[in-house]
């Protein structure tokens, strides 16, 4: 049983997209299987939210992915109980949530782990990156 609020437990520096994103590069980044949830963001403000099911119709690459987004029933405020959130996902199938204050400002983002027993934190988001960055090479 987890402890502590959603504010505790979520990635501070979840990727985040500009409002320019299209419907092509919104797909791009949902090939990535680890990616669930793509974050608009504008001036520090979340405007809209994507998953791939938000495309699935979609016929037309170039139109703004912005306009496909939703907000509802993608954000929780960073005051609700971790645990009672963990539950929440875990019922409903889903694995993300936009972290946002009362006026929208993006906070970050809480990510259920595959195993659904708790959520992903910074450190496990950049051990993952660093895992999967292509290796460089010196000359």
């Amino acid at each position: 049983m987890l402890t502590g609020t959603v504010a505790d437990v979520v990635v501070r520096l979840p990727k985040t997209l500009p409002l320019t994103t299209t419907v092509a590069e919104a797909r791009a980044e949902l090939a990535d299987e680890h990616m669930h949830m793509l974050l608009l963001t504008a001036g520090g403000f979340l405007m809209g939210t994507l998953v791939r099911s938000d495309l699935a119709q979609v016929d037309n690459d170039a139109d703004l992915a912005l306009v496909y987004s939703s907000l509802s029933g993608r954000t929780v405020p960073p005051s609700v109980n971790a645990e009672v959130m963990r539950r929440v996902l875990v019922a409903s199938g889903d694995r993300r949530r936009a972290v946002v204050d009362r006026e929208g400002r993006l906070l970050g983002l809480l990510c259920l782990k595959r195993r659904l027993s708790g959520f992903c934190s910074d450190r496990d988001v950049a051990a993952r990156a660093r895992r999967v960055a292509p290796a460089s090479f010196s000359a």
